[in-house]
């Protein structure tokens, strides 16, 4: 087991339970890593403002990853960068979304926008990161500043082939990958979570072989690849867990913070 400095950690799915709460157990497994002496970060597709309920229950401190990494913040919301997606690849990706018949969000700046606020998982998300979409009739003109771009399904097949067909046509302009069955996130090229690693390894001065990564979503697979050691939640797919290095319980069954007694703390 790698010595570990720093745990880097998704948001849903991972470190909150399906009902989006933080656990006690969760808030005291963070506070036993501060104690070691073990840094802890996160990172998230969500916006900046659908993080700031975790920053004074888990006391954070680095810098927050939004986006999958396309916004940093401090933990007082402040900005330290921001990676848009480039303006002449907007329309494309809105129009592969569209093709696969999809429902499309966008984020710009602070604002969540949306064609349909009845749409499927709006409600759920608006309750997720406590605040609500603002409406727009069209996206027409819309491709200066726009952090992310989501395309929403609940048939999963369409979201995966809408995954694939972003890398086959729009390449390494975007980065492209599903942050859950039913979402796939569009961002700039180097807003992805295995570049979150990176950037925290240099910004801290930590070797990524230092680094722990926890998540359950096919984008946090990057992030497994950038780090000594990696933990599947017991809710991910298959591919997740096959792609890390230890699988852990559920986040229905403590599986954060049983990954950080088990994996971590009892590890060092």
């Amino acid at each position: 087991m790698p010595t570990v400095e720093l745990v880097l950690a998704d948001v849903d799915g991972t470190l909150v339970t399906p009902e989006k709460e933080l656990t006690d157990r969760a808030i005291g497994a963070v506070r036993r890593l501060k104690q070691a002496g073990i840094g802890f970060a996160v990172t998230s597709g969500r916006p900046p403002r659908g993080m700031a309920m975790l920053v004074d229950p888990l006391e954070l401190a680095l810098p927050i990853a939004a986006f999958n990494g396309g916004l940093f913040v401090n933990p007082d919301m402040s900005v330290i960068s921001e990676e848009a997606i480039p303006a002449d690849v907007v329309s494309p990706a809105l129009k592969l979304i569209g093709d696969h018949e999809l429902d499309v969000w966008l984020y710009r700046g602070a604002d969540w926008l949306v064609r349909d606020t009845k749409a499927p998982h709006v409600d759920r998300e608006a309750a997720t990161v406590r605040f609500a979409p603002v409406r727009v009739e069209s996206f027409d003109g819309m491709t200066e500043g726009i952090v992310k771009i989501v395309g929403v399904s609940d048939d999963h097949d369409r979201v995966t082939a809408a995954e694939t067909a972003a890398h086959s046509v729009l390449g390494d302009r975007v980065s492209a990958a599903r942050s859950q069955p039913y979402y796939l996130d569009i961002t700039h090229p180097e807003a992805n979570k295995g570049r979150v690693a990176r950037h925290l390894s240099s910004e801290l001065h930590i070797p990524t072989s230092r680094i722990a990564t926890i998540g359950d979503g096919p984008n946090d697979v990057l992030m497994f690849a950038q780090s000594g050691l990696s933990i599947a939640m017991g809710n991910s797919s298959a591919e997740v867990q096959g792609a890390a290095d230890r699988v852990t319980a559920s986040n229905a069954e403590e599986g954060f913070a049983l990954a950080i007694e088990r994996f971590i703390l009892d590890g060092q």
